[in-house]
């Protein structure tokens, strides 16, 4: 059996550690050097593409090729985009297009962006089917509720990514688009039959392992006609016998967020970290909030296991392996790949693409907007969405129909325009809209999140996501005055 050293550094290469600050503390350029595998970068670490780009590469001289990560999807779900939103539409907005050249070349470009701030390892594309409408946690991150939809698109957003030099992460396996519940707060049960789910969860990431796709990251749900109860991240039989030996994938398999009530609010999060890697997963994605003490917890934890003969030592040395083998790649793309370069505007180009209108849309003078709020999920966090910069005069208020009367002798001789985002989700969102008609059955309604309602009257636009090129696209189809040139940001 291994000495508790090299114990330590092969459990080290199994961690994907956060850490607070804008510059990478001692602890974890020290763990670096100690064997710990890479880093997963959130909203908190970034503010603005220099500091990005310095972080990034002294991150990189700690270790020959540390993994530096993050969930970089585009449209909603964004950590570059962060401080306006994302320069590119989401995967509903690509799915609604359903050209697959276009994904591929919008994640080209994407991961152009990321290679040269100094990234290597995208947790992206999402490829869970999105079939629950109610679905607080995917969504508009879907492409859609097509499988073979999703697949192609899939397939497409693994190549563009990994074109440009950074790793794809296919994700969550085995598919989180038939859950009504979130899995950071909850274990969501998809109750469908083993045929049902391998036609429809399983084919997508299907299309991504032929594609050639370098991770595949978990999911905490549980999904009892796959063999096993309790969270797919720790249950062998979704792991290693589906993903492994039935879909056939030999590259690195990520755990989503630990941190995540779904997978360790029972056990703690150092017992759930033994069980992912007994389970197969390769990387532990620690979260946001997993610091030093944390992670000294995780790693005594590895080592115990093996020491009680709980955690085989030959499952850590087959999961640094696979670590290892994902980090070669990288070294081998930055050798013979240079970063994709970005497309001008083909993010823009794409979101304009993907809206849609119902109803004739009227010549729009200086409109009354009004934004009505929904909340982020954890997912997506606190990044800006709306309309707001191209229509300044702009008033967002709490989804509530008493609000109706007052917005209306606000919006009196004016244009009246609402914008929603998931208003499926709420009924009280959903109650203030039909008030609103109501008074002005002549106003326009822009849904921003999943188009599933719509009122019965008025105009409706929907842009499939929220995010800035999304909102772009709709503020030009309404005429807005001064909207800001069509070049890419550069993002932080």
């Amino acid at each position: 059996m291994p000495n508790d050293p090299t114990l330590e550094r092969l459990a080290n290469a199994t961690l994907l550690v956060p850490f607070e600050s804008h510059h990478a503390p001692r602890w974890v350029l020290e763990g670096l050097a100690d064997g710990i595998a890479g880093v997963c970068l959130f909203h908190n670490n970034l503010d603005g593409p220099a500091q990005v780009t310095a972080l990034n590469a002294r991150l990189s001289e700690a270790a020959d090729t540390p993994l530096i990560s993050l969930d970089e999807e585009g449209g909603d779900v964004t950590r570059i985009g962060q401080a306006r939103g994302s320069d590119y539409p989401g995967n509903a907005a690509l799915g609604a297009v359903d050209d697959p050249d276009l994904t591929r070349a919008t994640h080209r470009s994407l991961g152009g962006r990321l290679a040269r701030l100094g990234f290597n390892l995208d947790l992206a594309p999402s490829v869970d089917v999105n079939v629950a409408d109610d679905n607080p946690v995917i969504g508009t991150r879907s492409f859609g509720s097509d499988p073979e939809l999703v697949a192609r698109h899939g397939a497409a957003a693994v190549l563009g990514l990994q074109e440009a030099g950074v790793a794809a992460c296919a994700k969550h396996f085995p598919g989180h688009g038939a859950t009504s519940q979130d899995s950071h707060h909850v274990l969501p049960r998809v109750d469908a039959d083993a045929d049902l789910l391998r036609r429809r969860e399983l084919l997508p990431f299907r299309a991504a392992v032929d594609a050639g796709v370098q991770a595949v990251l978990t999911a905490h749900i549980e999904v009892p006609a796959l063999g096993g109860l309790g969270p797919a991240t720790l249950t062998p039989n979704v792991v290693t016998r589906l993903l492994r030996e039935e879909l056939g994938f030999t590259g690195a398999v990520v755990s989503d967020a630990m941190e995540m009530r779904g997978v360790s609010e029972r056990i703690g999060i150092p017992e759930a970290c033994v069980r992912a890697v007994a389970a197969g997963c390769d990387l532990l994605c620690l979260g946001r909030f997993v610091y030093a003490d944390e992670i000294a917890a995780v790693r005594a934890a590895l080592v115990s296991a093996v020491r009680e003969g709980r955690l085989p030592g030959e499952r850590l040395e087959e999961a640094a392996a696979h670590t290892l083998r994902l980090r070669a790649w990288i070294r081998e793309s930055a050798v013979h790949r240079a970063a994709a370069p970005e497309a001008d505007g083909i993010g823009l180009s794409g979101a304009r693409r993907a809206v849609r209108v119902d109803g004739d849309l009227p010549p729009l003078s200086d409109p009354y907007v009004v934004e009505v709020d929904a909340p982020a999920g954890m997912a997506v966090g606190e990044v800006p969405w709306g309309l707001s910069p191209w229509f300044p005069r702009t008033e967002r208020v709490s989804p509530d129909p008493a609000h109706a009367e007052r917005l209306l002798a606000e919006a009196r001789n004016r244009d009246l325009v609402v914008v929603v985002r998931d208003a499926h989700r709420y009924a009280e969102a959903r109650e203030l809209v039909t008030r609103l008609l109501s008074a002005r059955p002549t106003a326009v309604v822009v849904e921003m999140g999943l188009p599933v309602w719509r009122p019965d009257r008025g105009t409706h636009v929907r842009t499939y996501g929220a995010a800035h090129v999304n909102g772009r696209s709709a503020a030009e189809l309404l005429g807005a005055s001064g909207v800001m040139d069509a070049a890419p940001s550069g993002g932080a």
